[in-house]
């Protein structure tokens, strides 16, 4: 999760005028009986994209929402606690935040409302999403909605005055990490988005059989973080430890992505020199934030949530996701540029974006992420493969 966040809530008055006029592709959702109290929880780091827009919302339309109730928790752990809500009939959890990560393992036990049987309630995805966020929102599976987007990476990022020759392929990286032991850097896939963005790239970047099977068409990448293993001292528990040990000194190379790269340069945690590069074979694995509702909600909190949903997707709230490079760009709606965003955001992107990720944006692969149940085969087989033999 992000280390710290900046709220945007400023000219709600002069925003709420402007969300509540029907916007073509967006849905009207039933109006409650009485405000409701809505419960997040995030366990992606995506409120730091997007709490502005709850926050605009329960401004805007106090007849709906008295007021969102914010939390956050690590991706691996809220599944089972909502599955034990779930079984003792007493859901307290309204929304989730999330990545592939918590949807997946979500989905493989049928934890979310499938959101097919509300497809009049919610806008017309197609029409408002962004191409690849649109590819993006099909491993829902009708169980969720994407509310932010990025290509992610993986890149690598390292620190010039410490890694003079930066490697350029695969197959140069590991042999780096045989000659800096303990210097490389990255964190456990199931809870972190350049942990498993690396672990999804790897397979093009080696050439494996199947890049889409990690049970059958993975060969070569197991053999490489095998490999790749036996130079790291242990992999972090989530992408800001790795961040942090980057920017003290303790690692020279880590795997990142865009926003990873950007946001923890503007917060000062990670050097502003620091550099980043892309590996022989490199191929986008693009990724996205969703908004997915436990089944036991009540009906009248769903369709509030589903008239959420519509207000976030819209582009002048969408403007808020570009934050401090987060997640960057961020947004997943067609039409939202930079120059809607809040000053603060166009002012932290002109320093510390990068003019080279439109060109490799433009001119690099874009594959979608595993399907759900391969990505939780994925995480299983990278636990107990990898994971275990650092403890």
């Amino acid at each position: 999760m992000k280390i710290t966040r900046r709220n945007f809530v400023g000219g709600v008055a002069g925003m709420a005028g402007l969300s509540l006029i029907p916007t073509r592709g967006f849905a009207q959702a039933k109006a409650p009986s009485a405000p409701v109290t809505i419960t997040v929880v995030d366990v992606a780091g995506n409120l730091a994209l997007t709490q502005g827009m709850f926050e605009n919302y329960a401004a805007a339309k106090p007849e709906w929402v008295s007021s969102f109730a914010f939390t956050k928790a690590p991706a691996p752990e809220l599944p089972s606690k909502i599955k034990a809500q779930q079984a003792a009939g007493k859901v307290d959890i309204d929304l989730v935040l999330t990545g592939t990560d918590a949807l997946s393992a979500g989905l493989d036990q049928g934890l979310w409302v499938d959101l097919a049987a509300h497809k009049a309630s919610l806008p017309n995805l197609e029409s408002i999403l962004l191409p690849q966020a649109f590819k993006m929102q099909a491993l829902a599976k009708d169980q969720g909605v994407v509310i932010t987007y990025y290509p992610s990476g993986p890149l690598i990022e390292y620190i010039p005055e410490r890694v003079a020759t930066p490697p350029k392929t695969a197959a140069e990286l590991l042999e780096w990490t045989k000659a800096n032991p303990k210097r490389f850097m990255y964190a456990r896939p199931a809870n972190s988005g350049p942990g498993r963005t690396f672990l999804m790239g790897l397979p093009y970047l080696l050439g494996d059989s199947d890049p889409r099977d990690p049970v059958n068409g993975w060969s070569k990448t197991w053999e490489y973080l095998k490999a790749l293993g036996e130079n790291i001292e242990y992999y972090g528990t989530g992408t800001t430890q790795v961040m942090k040990e980057l920017g003290e000194g303790t690692r020279d190379i880590v795997v990142t992505t865009t926003g990873w790269d950007i946001n923890p340069r503007v917060l000062g945690i990670v050097p502003a020199e620091a550099k980043v590069g892309t590996l022989e074979g490199f191929h986008w694995v693009t990724d996205a934030h969703y908004a997915v509702i436990p089944k036991g909600v009540s009906e009248e909190k769903i369709a509030v949530l589903l008239d959420v949903i519509n207000f976030i997707l819209q582009p002048q709230q969408q403007a808020i996701a570009f934050d401090e490079g987060y997640f960057y760009p961020g947004p997943a709606a067609k039409g939202v540029t930079l120059d809607m965003a809040p000053q603060e955001s166009q002012d932290a992107i002109a320093e510390f974006g990068r003019p080279e990720y439109d060109d490799w944006i433009a001119n690099n692969p874009l594959e979608v992420p595993l399907e759900p149940a391969k990505l939780v085969d994925a995480f299983r087989i990278w636990d107990e493969q990898i994971g275990a033999s650092k403890g």
